[in-house]
């Protein structure tokens, strides 16, 4: 891959972040309320409180999203992480993964922690890949959700 940078998020880019995520949940489960409130609004619902969020650029196009979103009292929750499928199998979602991971140490964290579902397979091996464990399921905004996976950083 040429030309194959992990970006920060600047405002500039939240219809990529947006048509990223929307593209692959709308693939295999139903866009729920929760979803578009943070598409729509990253500034309100992710970036906060040391929230972040990262994307994979391939020469001039945004092809994957990660982000970070600190949920007060259960901590950071690693979400929206979608690679569009004609980059898919380059390893650009472990490369977003590793950056939200490395960031989350730079700013101290000892737990992330993620949602997912079990149909996810891909996802659910690279999540395992780089050290996300599985752990018991928690209250959830995602009625998609059956999996929760945990990291010590």
């Amino acid at each position: 891959m040429t030309n194959f940078s992990i970006i920060p998020y600047e405002p500039r880019y939240q219809p990529d972040f947006k048509r990223l995520n929307v593209e692959w949940i709308s693939r295999d489960f139903t866009l729920e309320p929760h979803d578009l409130e943070q598409l729509d609004h990253p500034e309100t619902y992710i970036l906060p409180n040391q929230g972040a969020i990262f994307l994979a650029r391939l020469d001039d196009e945004i092809v994957g999203t990660v982000a970070l979103v600190n949920t007060g009292e259960t901590g950071f929750e690693l979400a929206k992480m979608s690679v569009t499928p004609s980059a898919q199998g380059h390893g650009i979602g472990k490369q977003l993964c590793l950056a939200a991971l490395e960031y989350a140490r730079q700013i101290g964290l000892r737990t992330v922690w993620l949602e997912s579902n079990r149909r996810a397979k891909t996802a659910l091996a690279l999540y395992e890949r780089v050290g996300f464990r599985e752990v018991p399921m928690a209250p959830s905004p995602y009625a998609r959700a059956d999996i929760r996976m945990e990291i010590d950083l």
